[in-house]
């Protein structure tokens, strides 16, 4: 029995030694002027930012390496090893916002355990977010206007005989009007994302909370869905049109399930790159449905004359400018830009284009989180 006993502590005592924390190892201080992306996880430094500046510095643990290297915004900067096996570098200035990077290990990209994850490019991926100054502030948390929720559902769509994922915010004033019916944004994401992205990324929610609590923006539900159609191990084989899933599965779902109004008046969509494109092939053939549309690097007529685009919906202006209550093209300035279709659109006598431009930015999300809070306040409301 003693000898049970002594085992028994010993036991306990070996646990309890192991589940001590041990000595921390004292991290360097920061250059000055530099403080973590505030994309990292909690407790890493690097990479760490300059704001003034806007240049990151990145710092890797791999000792047995060779040859390591950040890649950034299209550009490979090579890494410094130290004696201990730390490999070290520094970027050019970055324009502010949401860029993706990998690490490149011996030409191997992997992701930086220092950063969250970000769904893009089709993988899992580091982030950094070079700051702006108080004109970003429209994306950030601001503790001082109530927020609404972001709520994560799947819904089951006949369509693609699977169940789908949809992350749909509601006004933070919802639960409180338990009578009252909403209108409804129906938001896409790009090709290389998903229905995340809208959400973590583009800060979607910071967005609407600030508009709405400043009396910019109606009080709207926002649904975020796939842009793919995706399979698993019984469904091997993508089936259908996922513009059909958004008119024929999701849209009445969300009407069954929500407390929204299901007239064409009250419902719009919009989408960034892709998501633009599938946005027009959603609303032009089922214009009965939506009075209120957006593309965020989405316009584009890859052949021929854009009033010959979408079965010709913009040959009649008359019709398409009583049908159509909005038609919002946003761009950045450093992208592809579709000014000249536009302008073509415009002489011909569509009259409900607005047309936005990011300066300075190019396809990334500063360029989607401006047009979103550009767009969104123009929604539902009569001239």
């Amino acid at each position: 029995m003693k000898k049970l006993l002594f085992i028994s502590l010993s036991i306990l005592m070996i646990g309890y030694a192991i589940a001590q924390p041990g000595p921390r190892r004292e991290e360097e201080p920061l250059p000055e002027g530099y403080k973590p992306a505030s994309t990292n996880t909690f407790l890493a430094q690097y990479p760490a930012v300059n704001a003034a500046t806007r240049v990151a510095m990145f710092k890797v643990l791999a000792p047995t390496a060779q040859n390591v290297q950040v890649d950034l915004a299209g550009k490979k900067y090579d890494m410094v090893k130290d004696t201990s096996g730390v490999w070290t570098c520094t970027s050019d200035p970055q324009v502010v916002g949401f860029h993706y990077y990998a690490i490149l290990i011996d030409g191997v990209a992997v992701m930086d355990r220092n950063s969250e994850a970000y769904f893009g490019s089709n993988w899992e991926s580091a982030g950094i977010e070079i700051p702006e100054g108080p004109e970003g502030n429209y994306y950030l948390f601001n503790k001082d206007i109530p927020h609404g929720q972001v709520r994560s559902i799947h819904y089951w769509s006949d369509i693609n005989g699977l169940e789908r994922h949809i992350n749909v915010y509601v006004p933070a004033e919802y639960e409180a009007n338990p009578t009252k019916k909403y209108p409804v944004l129906y938001l896409v994401h790009g090709w290389g994302e998903d229905e995340n992205g809208w959400s973590v990324q583009g800060h979607m929610a910071n967005i609407m909370d600030g508009l709405i609590a400043a009396g910019k923006a109606v009080p709207m539900i926002v649904v975020m869905p796939s842009g793919d159609i995706k399979t698993n191990a019984d469904v091997r084989v993508a089936s259908g049109d996922v513009t059909d899933i958004y008119v024929q599965n999701l849209v009445p779902y969300i009407d069954k399930t929500f407390r929204t109004y299901t007239d064409r008046e009250h419902r719009a969509m919009a989408g960034l790159s892709r998501g633009g494109f599938q946005t027009c092939r959603t609303v032009f053939p089922n214009i009965d449905k939506f009075a209120w549309m957006g593309t965020f690097s989405g316009f584009f007529v890859r052949d021929g004359n854009v009033l010959d685009a979408f079965d010709g919906v913009f040959k009649d202006a008359a019709a398409f400018n009583k049908q159509m209550n909005l038609f919002f093209i946003s761009t950045g300035t450093e992208e592809r830009n579709p000014k000249e279709m536009v302008e073509t659109l415009k002489t011909h006598g569509i009259n409900n284009i607005i047309f936005h431009e990011s300066q300075g930015t190019a396809h990334e999300w500063l360029t989607w989180r401006r047009a979103l809070n550009e767009f969104a306040p123009r929604l539902f409301k009569k001239n």
